[in-house]
């Protein structure tokens, strides 16, 4: 809720970085959970006035591209930066925009894993379990990406989550929001590496928690429910929530299979090229937003 106040009433150049992409998928290619809570989040900003742009690496660049045509805002908003080095960094911060970026938001991106001393400079209300995280992630899965079967996927992740690091350093006044729903995503290191080891699956638990802090983070069943609820948060603050009257379910179904058939995507659960997210079927995956809406409208009348 703090992060949709924020929004709403600082946000003026806002850049939502996104995409997954599933290697071994078939086809290959980016999920289906990530884009389409991203671009409908950009165009209700947008809508709102909010300057907005997408960014993503090159693997998941059509995908993304495909959603936002889809959703009518494609001219001029998807931003591609995976250069391997760093200097993209500044220039994309500064000269993006028509001026100073004011928010910074993840949707279901992927970041690199715990090291030692991320883990020790997180903040716990108890020392930090040192001797267990030495016990259960090796020194070869610490700082690199993992999918949420704990395979190491850093040739297919870019380094998007160096735009954070560098925003937190050298612009603390930028905003910053991590949305994810599995613990390998970027602002999963706002909560500490056991509360989040402890709640994973599988023999590599330990090593899938993302060590990329935010100044709020949005744990969402998937991660597009947590964009809709940040984007229907944002425009009821600000008595917009009218706007959430143009994202009817068909729009929704129209995006996700368009993705599917020209991006492609693929639903990050089955790895199949379907227009379902996380192994849900649409009917059932949208009941979500249906929710919002009817609640932002209720509240609006109220």
């Amino acid at each position: 809720y703090h992060s949709a106040i924020d929004l709403a009433e600082r946000g003026a150049r806002v850049a939502i970085v996104t995409g997954f992409f599933v290697p071994q998928a078939d086809p290959r290619a980016a999920e289906t959970d990530g884009p389409l809570g991203a671009v409908c989040l950009a165009e209700l900003l947008m809508a709102m006035g909010i300057e907005t742009r997408l960014v993503t690496d090159s693997l998941c660049a059509n995908a993304v591209r495909i959603a936002a045509d889809a959703a009518g805002i494609g001219d001029g908003t998807v931003c591609v930066c995976d250069d391997p080095s760093d200097d993209w960094i500044d220039a994309f911060v500064r000269h993006q925009f028509s001026g100073e970026l004011s928010h910074l938001i993840a949707v279901e991106r992927v970041g690199p894993s715990h090291t030692f001393e991320s883990l020790v400079r997180q903040q716990r209300p108890n020392e930090p379990p040192i001797e267990a995280f030495e016990a259960k992630v090796a020194v070869h899965s610490q700082d690199h990406c993992h999918n949420m079967r704990g395979v190491i996927i850093d040739e297919y992740s870019g380094r998007l989550h160096r735009l954070f690091e560098f925003v937190t350093s050298e612009y603390p006044q930028v905003r910053t929001i991590g949305i994810g729903d599995g613990g390998n995503e970027i602002g999963m290191g706002t909560i500490p590496w056991e509360d989040l080891e402890m709640r994973l699956m599988g023999d590599h638990s330990a090593s899938i928690p993302c060590r990329i802090a935010t100044n709020w983070t949005i744990i969402a069943g998937t991660s597009n429910w947590g964009a809709y609820a940040l984007a229907a948060a944002t425009a009821l603050i600000r008595n917009q929530s009218h706007l959430l009257l143009n994202w009817p379910v068909e729009r929704h179904e129209q995006i996700l299979s368009e993705m599917v058939i020209h991006g492609p995507a693929v639903d990050g659960v089955t790895r199949c090229a379907e227009p379902t997210v996380d192994g849900l079927p649409f009917l059932t995956y949208i009941q979500a937003w249906e929710g919002l809406r009817r609640v932002c409208q209720e509240a609006a009348e109220f």
